[in-house]
């Protein structure tokens, strides 16, 4: 049945995929028909172009090596190209039905058809070319955003508590040691007392992450408290079983439905993913992994999917944390996403339980991001009992 249903999955995603593609394709040989021997080395290179994200997925996954690599990358920015295509080529199409019925394009433009078509679809291309490349800078810089919450509980100790949460790392084909770096960089400038990795340390199959070897740089950090992870769905699509005794050998305490408890009392609950419940027995429901918390010690939940939010906000936990979403990495999906979750992105306080979704630090398939940056989020905690009435 499960085989089934990810067989239907995969052909509409396929489906999809190719109807997007030969939309796009159509339009643009419309636009290039009166080009000569061009037309021909257009048909060739886009089909080609169309399928390396695909071919790269299917390399990566049966045989890694860097020229699969350097296929998914042409394939991953292919992406987000097709995407903003498919956007401006749909704006044109209205367009051109609107002028129908409105003649709102002036005639001195459709005196000559052929070169209308010609130059739109020179400036439609050059102008999604600028997006994506100013799409990937944007997705390489990465920044520290700074979080004061007050929590009215006590702890043992110092009052106060510097945590660093990052999420949805993604390392593999396309996030390799730079960018790895970079995070341990940010981590030892922050001095955090306490690092939380909330889910997708890795990008999907572990291969690419074993030959390049990344993560060793992770084992350098030492934060005073420690340095926890969940596991996120993409370490289920990978394979958790391959991927779960990797992150335990770089030293990564990976947390499935456990608690610990800091040295301070401060009580951290990692949630195993959504992708668990049809596997290994499922993952537990909130309220039976905190029948064994003290909820007079703040809690702190890992969850990498942020959803039902209400349920943690009536457990009364201090603060929950999740990534997940990337807000939509590349707009308008974020419109999609703020749709699905009560939180796509950012700081929301439900009760008293403060609820934190992080945007992530890198990206899933193109290294690209639109209205959104990728970040490192500091929880600068200060710890505080209420006082009682008089």
């Amino acid at each position: 049945m499960r085989n089934m249903q990810f067989a239907i999955f995969f052909g509409t995603v396929i489906l999809v995929y190719f109807l997007v593609n030969y939309y796009i394709y159509v339009h643009g040989l419309m636009a290039f028909q009166s080009t000569g021997n061009f037309k021909t080395a257009y048909k060739i290179l886009f089909w080609v172009i169309a399928s390396t994200f695909i071919v790269g997925e299917i390399l990566e996954h049966t045989h890694s090596s860097l020229a699969g690599e350097w296929i998914y990358r042409i394939g991953a920015f292919w992406l987000s190209f097709m995407l903003y295509l498919f956007i401006a080529t749909l704006f044109i199409d209205i367009i051109r039905l609107l002028d129908k019925f409105f003649h709102i394009v002036p005639a001195v433009l459709k005196s000559n058809p052929g070169n209308l078509r010609l130059w739109t679809g020179i400036t439609v291309f050059a102008l999604v070319a600028l997006v994506v490349f100013f799409g990937h800078l944007n997705a390489l810089h990465t920044r520290v955003k700074q979080i004061s919450i007050t929590i009215p509980k006590k702890v043992s100790g110092a009052p106060d508590m510097k945590v660093l949460m990052a999420s949805d790392i993604h390392l593999g084909a396309l996030i390799g040691e730079r960018r790895e770096q970079k995070l341990v960089d940010i981590i030892n400038q922050q001095q955090p007392d306490l690092v939380l990795l909330c889910g997708d340390m890795v990008d999907g199959d572990i291969a690419p992450v074993l030959r390049k070897k990344l993560g060793r740089h992770l084992q350098e950090i030492k934060p005073r408290m420690g340095m926890y992870a969940i596991p996120g769905n993409h370490e289920y699509i990978g394979g958790i079983k391959e991927t779960l005794p990797y992150l335990e050998s770089i030293n990564i305490n990976v947390l499935r439905d456990q608690i610990i408890t800091l040295p301070n009392g401060v009580q951290i609950v990692g949630r195993d993913d959504l992708s668990a419940r049809n596997r290994d027995g499922g993952r537990k429901e909130l309220p039976d992994l905190l029948e064994n918390v003290d909820m007079n010690n703040p809690v702190f939940v890992l969850n990498h999917q942020p959803f039902n939010l209400e349920e943690v906000a009536k457990a009364g936990v201090d603060l929950h944390l999740s990534g997940h979403t990337h807000d939509g990495q590349m707009w308008p999906l974020n419109y999609i996403t703020q749709a699905v979750f009560e939180d796509s992105w950012g700081f929301l306080k439900k009760d008293k339980t403060n609820i934190y979704v992080s945007s992530g630090f890198g990206s899933w398939g193109p290294p690209v991001r639109i209205g959104n940056t990728p970040e490192v989020v500091v929880f600068n905690l200060h710890f505080q009992p209420e006082t009682a009435e008089l």
